[in-house]
Order: C-alpha cells, then sequence, then structure tokens
C-alpha cells in the first residue's frame, strides 16, 4: 500500500514537473512570437489605413473625372458654335473669291495685303509709344508699310493669275525650271546669244587669243566641244532634248521639223512635227525633266489638243501624237493616253549625238555643215539629198566636202 502511495506521487510529481518545463517552453516561443504577432497587428491596421485612403482618392478622382466631363461637354458646345459660325463666313469668302476671280482676285490680295499692313503698323505703333518712343523710325515703318501692302496686293493678283495661266497652258511649268542666276548670267555674260549675221558664234565659245590663232576647223571644233561640256540651264536641255529626238527619227528617214526650238511660245504644244516616208504625220511633245518629277494629265491634254487642231487644218494627213519624256507619267496621265490614243516614251534618257548637220542645197548643190548654235541650224532639214548627214566631228565635214556656215541674210547662206 505505502509502494502504490509513493509510485503515485513519483509520478505526480513527475508530470507536475514535466508540466512546469512545457509552461517554461511555451512562455519562451510566446515572447519570441508577441513582437512579430505585434508587428503584423501594426501591418493590418496600416493596410486598413490605405484603404480607406484609396477609397477617399477614389472618391476624388471620380468627382474630378465628372467635372471634366462636364468642362468637356461646355468646351465642345463652344467650338461646336465657332465652328458653325467660321464655316459660315469661309462660305462667304469662297462666294466672294468666286465672284471676283475673272478680275485677278482682289479681294483675297486684299486681305493678305491688309495682313501684313496691320503687322507692320503694329511694329511703327509699338516704336511710337514705347518708354524711350522712336518718332522717326515709326514713320519710316508706315512708310514702308505701304509701300509693301501695294506691293503684297499686286504680288498676290500677279501669282493667282500666273497659276490660272499654267492651268490653261501647261507648257509655262517648264520655264519655272530656269534658275534665275542662269537666266541673269545669260543676259549679262557670255552666254551664247543668237549672233548677228556678221558675227561667228564660235567667238562666244572660245577667248579671242584662242580664235585669232587657231585654224577654223580647231576652233569650230573646240567651240563644239565645249558645247557639249558646259553646264545648260533646264530650257537649253530641253532644247538639246528636243534636237535629240529629232535626230532620232531623221536617221530612220524622217523628214523633222522642230516647230517648238523655231516657233518658242507659238508651237502650240508641237515640239516636233514629223513627216514619215510613208506620208503619215507624228505629232510629238518632248519633255525632258528631272527624275523625281511625273508628268500629269494636264499635259495629255495640250498635247491632245494640239492634234486635233492639226487634224482640222490637214484633213488629208493621217495624224498621230507621241509624248517623250526622260521622265514617267502618272497612273492617271497613262489611263489618258490609252483613252486618247496617244503613244508614250518614258524614261528616255538625252545622249550626246553625232550633231553636226551636212547640207546640200537644193538650189546650187553647195555643201554646208552647221553647228548647234549656228543661226539656221533648226531650220535646216537632213535627208532630202543622199549626200545630207549628221557627223561627230569638224574634220569628218570638211574631209567629205562641206564648209561652215555661219553668217545669214534671209534664208541664204554666205562665208
Amino acid at each position: 500500500m505505502n509502494t502504490v502511495i509513493v509510485l503515485v506521487s513519483l509520478f505526480a510529481l513527475l508530470v507536475f514537473v514535466a508540466w512546469i518545463i512545457d509552461n517554461a517552453k511555451t512562455a519562451k516561443v510566446y515572447r519570441t512570437l508577441r513582437p512579430k504577432l505585434d508587428n503584423l497587428e501594426n501591418q493590418e491596421q496600416a493596410f486598413k489605413n490605405q484603404q480607406a485612403d484609396w477609397a477617399r482618392k477614389l472618391e476624388n478622382h471620380e468627382q474630378a473625372f465628372k467635372n471634366q466631363q462636364a468642362d468637356w461637354a461646355r468646351t465642345l458646345e463652344a467650338e461646336k458654335f465657332e465652328w458653325a459660325r467660321k464655316i459660315e463666313a469661309d462660305k462667304k469668302a469662297i462666294e466672294m473669291i468666286a465672284h471676283e476671280k475673272s478680275v485677278g482676285f482682289p479681294w483675297l490680295a486684299e486681305a493678305y495685303a491688309d495682313y501684313f499692313h496691320l503687322l507692320d503698323m503694329k511694329e511703327s505703333n509699338y516704336l511710337r509709344h514705347k518708354s524711350h518712343p522712336a518718332v522717326k523710325s515709326a514713320q519710316q515703318v508706315r512708310e514702308i508699310a505701304q509701300q509693301r501692302r501695294i506691293a503684297e496686293k499686286t504680288w498676290r493678283v500677279l501669282k493667282y493669275q500666273l497659276k490660272y495661266y499654267e492651268e490653261l497652258f501647261p507648257f509655262l511649268v517648264e520655264f519655272k525650271e530656269e534658275a534665275i542666276d542662269d537666266l541673269i548670267r545669260q543676259l549679262t555674260t557670255g552666254t551664247p546669244q543668237p549672233e548677228a549675221d556678221d558675227e561667228d558664234p564660235v567667238r562666244h565659245w572660245l577667248t579671242q587669243a584662242e580664235y585669232s590663232s587657231l585654224a577654223s576647223a580647231t576652233r569650230n571644233q573646240l567651240a563644239l566641244d565645249r558645247y557639249w561640256r558646259r553646264k545648260k540651264s533646264s530650257w537649253e536641255l530641253g532644247r538639246d532634248y528636243e534636237r535629240y529626238i529629232g535626230y532620232l527619227y531623221e536617221v530612220d528617214g524622217c523628214r523633222v521639223f522642230y516647230q517648238g526650238i523655231i516657233e518658242g511660245f507659238a508651237d502650240l504644244g508641237r515640239d516636233l512635227v514629223v513627216e514619215h516616208p510613208s506620208g503619215q504625220i507624228e505629232i510629238i511633245q518632248c519633255k525632258y525633266w528631272s527624275q523625281d518629277k511625273l508628268i500629269h494629265e494636264k499635259h495629255i491634254f495640250q498635247l491632245y489638243g494640239t492634234l486635233v487642231a492639226y487634224r482640222i487644218d490637214h484633213p488629208q494627213s493621217q495624224v498621230s501624237a507621241t509624248f517623250v519624256t526622260s521622265t514617267a507619267l502618272s497612273d492617271r496621265a497613262n489611263q489618258f493616253t490609252k483613252a486618247l490614243n496617244i503613244r508614250s516614251l518614258q524614261h528616255q534618257p538625252l545622249k550626246q549625238y553625232p550633231c553636226i548637220k551636212c547640207n546640200v542645197s537644193q538650189r546650187d548643190g553647195e555643201k554646208i555643215y552647221h553647228l548647234p548654235f549656228d543661226q539656221q541650224y533648226d531650220r535646216t532639214l537632213i535627208g532630202h539629198h543622199k549626200l545630207e548627214c549628221y557627223l561627230t566631228t569638224v574634220a569628218e565635214a570638211e574631209r567629205l566636202g562641206f564648209r561652215r556656215a555661219f553668217r545669214w541674210h534671209g534664208d541664204s547662206a554666205a562665208l
């Protein structure tokens, strides 16, 4: 009995010791985890606070967006009203422009002139009323402003008129390619000009010493070489292009009339009039333009118009038309060439060719050669006589018995 009591007491003691040890471990763990638990609680509270802030900000943004929408709606209504007013004003302006177009667009030109005049007057008023007035300068600005107003209106009228004329006469566009420096040089320097009856045009290409010291054949060839090497204006390149295309037809046995070069503005768009051995007539328009430009349909219309005019004037002739260019036609222009039955030769380059014309006089059989800068070069037709030809060098021409012609009286040649 005593033994049982002792054993029970020992067991109870062991249980108590174990409980004490377990509580000690639990307390240690609690002390370790408590700070972390507190930190988690703090984070949870912070998150709740953040959620509350987000909710308030979202509510503010929604209210701001609603306000912005209201502003946009008011702005849109105001802009609709303003655009309606502008459209009505533009309609009236267009009606006025259409009404006054036939007399040179004076209203629009006047509007531009008034605009720049107001800018100048603003500058004048500033000079007059600034803290240290410049009265004299202000007066000068006013005088210049008045002159500019007149010049601006005149320039605008002429600009619109020129645009209108270019639409009516497409060939005028080509003259815009002329560089102003080239035009001035032709007027003021030694660029070859049409020669006088008693002056050898070769002189334009040589120095006085060269002309005096060289034999005639040598100096003629030197002038021809320089003619090909010299940088040419757009108009001169266009002339050479017409000559080159005409040459290609002439060597095929055709008679070519260089209408564009000879007649100028009066050519009616017929640069070349080609008579084939069969008797058929071919009207050719040539355009030597840079590769970055396109030929548009208005040039095709011009060629077709001159084709119809030629058919009316020559009802017995079989007449066709060809458009030759160094560049390409637009898609629309190609459509019209097909619809109007006009042949087109595109991307045709300008090449150096035998350009000395060797002609035999029909009157007395005299053999004369012409250089590209000679007076009657473009009026001289090659092919009516079996000895007539194109040659490359002066030496060839003189070896075949041709002499140079450079002075002209009427239609007769003389040295």
